[in-house]
Formats: C-alpha cells, structure tokens, sequence
C-alpha cells in the first residue's frame, strides 16, 4: 500500500502546484523563480574566498 505524499505548496504564491509545473503552481511562478536565481536574489552560502596577493589587479596595465 503506498501512500501519496502531501503537495507542498507552490514556492512563489503558496497554491496547490500543478503535475505539469510541479513544485510550482504555474509556468509563471517557475519563471518568476528562475529570475530571483538569475538575478542573484537567491545565494548558496559558503566559505570566504581568500584572494590571492600576489596576483595581478584587474584595474593595472599589463
């Protein structure tokens, strides 16, 4: 017997997602989602880079 797992709601507008766009409700909620990561409103954190000093400022002629 297996049991269907509960939908979470849509990510964006928190409506019942679709099979088609699932987790999300709509082709729109998607995109508007696709553009916060493209934008940058979404970050993975992780670790500091460490810049390297002996390396060569972008900003001096070679």
């Amino acid at each position: 017997m297996s049991l269907k797992p509960s939908a979470t709601p849509c990510p964006i507008c928190g409506k019942p997602p679709t099979e088609k766009s699932r987790p999300f409700c709509s082709v729109r909620c998607a995109n508007v989602d696709l553009g916060r990561w493209l934008t940058g409103q979404y970050r993975i954190p992780g670790p500091p880079v460490e810049l390297d000093e002996d390396a060569p400022s972008l900003s001096e002629p070679t």
